[in-house]
């Protein structure tokens, strides 16, 4: 069964079709655009949410991010890393410990993957890592993240250097932090771990501690009766070879990503890219040049879906000043499993419900 949505609005429909003509573009970093509009819709109302609760300082230390109980007395500040997602950069490494990862278009229709990585302090390698754009760091910084990357476009670079934004990017100062990887060819193979970057994160003075917000959780033993059944669903950005199924695992009780039809393994470990729970949103895209770069509204918020405990729930995404994304329905947020979460940002157009299928093989809502 297929996702029920609105009607499909013209201006989603030619940004569609300019996504598509701009499909087999490059990524550079040296082409000036033009300064990025502002849209002129007025936004939809965002929904009221519920505040995170405050941590008990006598209870174990837990994840705000996963729900999570840790084993250090306090985590880091986060780091926000760009990692390559395009087909010649998989498997990548690292992915499967970040406790927040995000997949974003950028242009050409290539997606971007935004690893959020706080609790996990023993990663030993991530990436390849890639160029940052405006709607990325805004993704990143929502989470008090040090923003990880290498290059970016004007419009992103503009921001770092005029705001002064915890950054470290491998072509400007950070450059120590990073190392390449001969046995894949550039630009697929630069990589860091999280130990190097929080020595350099240290080094060019950025705060060691901030204020992160965190989610409200469910009890892991809760299951919800208000969803209906989807044990497996699809999601296709824009190009064949960026398609996305996760495929529910009982006994784990975890959603099992594949890419193009195989398993999405960590080449760290081999282990399955995994998360407790996924949402898949909606956002309004705009191309800006003739390059392809786009911009992606990651404020005002939209439809979306949240997939937990082999369940779908409908619902929206919505965001406040200085928070981060967060699922509600009916005007309340929803609640996360303890584990990881993966947050999938596809175009509204030309629909949303095109770009999502979930249920069985030859059925979708």
């Amino acid at each position: 069964m297929k996702v029920n949505c609105s009607s499909s609005r013209l201006l989603s429909a030619l940004v569609l079709s300019t996504l598509l003509l701009s499909a087999c573009g490059t990524e550079s970093a040296n082409n000036v655009i033009a300064p990025i509009q502002q849209p002129t819709a007025d936004p939809a109302p965002i929904e009221t949410i519920q505040p995170s609760p405050t941590a008990d300082p006598s209870a174990e230390l837990v994840s705000g991010l996963t729900g999570l109980p840790v084993s250090e007395n306090s985590l880091p500040r986060p780091l926000a890393v760009m990692i390559n997602n395009a087909p010649a950069a998989r498997p990548q490494s690292g992915v499967s410990e970040a406790d927040i990862l995000y997949e974003v278009l950028a242009e050409g229709g290539i997606t971007r993957l935004i690893g959020i990585f706080q609790s996990h302090t023993g990663v030993v390698k991530i990436g390849p890592i890639r160029s940052i754009r405006p709607y990325l760091i805004d993704i990143g910084e929502s989470y008090g993240g040090v923003t990880v990357h290498a290059g970016g476009s004007p419009a992103a670079y503009a921001i770092l250097q005029k705001e002064k934004k915890a950054d470290m990017d491998e072509i400007g100062r950070a450059g120590a932090y990073f190392w390449r990887d001969k046995t894949r060819k550039a630009p697929h193979n630069l990589y860091s771990n999280a130990a190097k970057l929080r020595e350099g994160a240290e080094k060019l003075g950025y705060e060691k501690s901030v204020k992160v917000p965190g989610y409200l959780f469910n009890n892991p033993d809760y299951i919800s009766a208000g969803g209906e059944p989807a044990a497996e669903f699809s999601v296709n950005f824009l190009l064949k070879s960026y398609k996305i199924d996760y495929k529910y695992d009982t006994q784990l009780q975890t959603y099992q990503r594949y890419v193009n039809g195989k398993p999405h393994l960590d080449l760290n470990n081999n282990k399955p890219v995994e998360a407790a729970n996924v949402m898949v949103m909606g956002s309004d895209h705009k191309v800006l040049d003739d390059v392809g770069r786009l911009q992606v509204d990651v404020e005002l918020g939209g439809e979306a879906l949240l997939f937990q405990r082999g369940q779908v729930t409908k619902g929206r995404w919505s965001r406040e000043p200085g928070d981060v994304i967060r699922f509600v329905k009916d005007g309340k947020e929803e609640l996360m499993y303890p584990g990881i979460t993966h947050i999938l940002v596809v175009p509204n157009a030309p629909s949303f419900s095109s770009h999502v299928v979930y249920g069985g093989a030859d059925s979708a809502t």
